[in-house]
């Protein structure tokens, strides 16, 4: 089966789920908002200048989920989803979605931003294959540390490639839709490789070696 690929931030979405949970806890002051705030934006300036450290940063945002108890994460993330997400999901997005669905093709999102935020964002989208970066849990609870490989950078190759070989799948004729420089890696793997309303490093480097590029904003 081909599988269709698909990043998840600035690429489904019109915006960064990951740095968007940052500004939701800040905005329901519940974690030092002034603190929270600088260092949540310092690791993204990092992500888009592709200098971030991922473990810094995994071990930055996953604290509040270890110390916060899972019925109240779920309660904070369906809000989350209702009053951050919601409004950014890209309606061509969808339809590109239910495109390759219909072509028979195996859609998948892969992301580097961590389960917790990302599994209920894949399931709205319909998309049950996720590769994410893992959170620990232990008795039922986040214990607040990353587990496995970041599904970062070269990381997303090391994850899918597992992936692959647990499914018994390849990447012959198959599609990766980013927005992201970070996502080389795995655009050089795959046999389609789409530049999705790129930043100006990727999308350069697409126009280069003649990748498509496309845009799912209105």
């Amino acid at each position: 089966m081909r599988l269709a690929i698909f990043d998840l931030d600035n690429t489904l979405l019109a915006g960064d789920s990951d740095h968007l949970w940052g500004e939701y806890l800040c905005a329901q002051g519940l974690v030092d908002v002034e603190a929270y705030r600088a260092k949540n934006d310092q690791f993204y300036q990092d992500y888009l200048s592709g200098q971030l450290d991922v473990i810094a940063y995994q071990n930055f945002c996953q604290e509040v989920l270890g110390r916060t108890d899972k019925e109240m994460l779920s309660q904070w993330h369906a809000d989350f989803m209702r009053d951050y997400i919601e409004p950014i999901i890209l309606p061509k997005g969808e339809k590109l979605l239910a495109k390759h669905r219909a072509a028979g093709d195996l859609v998948m999102i892969i992301t580097a931003t961590n389960r917790f935020i990302t599994g209920p964002i894949a399931q709205r989208l319909g998309v049950e294959h996720l590769i994410a970066t893992e959170c620990g849990m232990q008795d039922g609870q986040y214990t607040g540390e990353l587990v496995n490989v970041p599904s970062f950078q070269e990381g997303k190759i090391t994850r899918l490639n597992a992936w692959l070989a647990e499914h018994q799948a390849t990447l012959v004729d198959s599609y990766f839709y980013s927005d992201s420089h970070n996502d080389l890696p795995l655009l050089e793997q795959v046999t389609h490789p789409v530049a999705v309303d790129p930043d100006d490093t990727l999308r350069e480097l697409a126009e280069q070696r003649g990748w498509k590029v496309l845009s799912l904003r209105d």
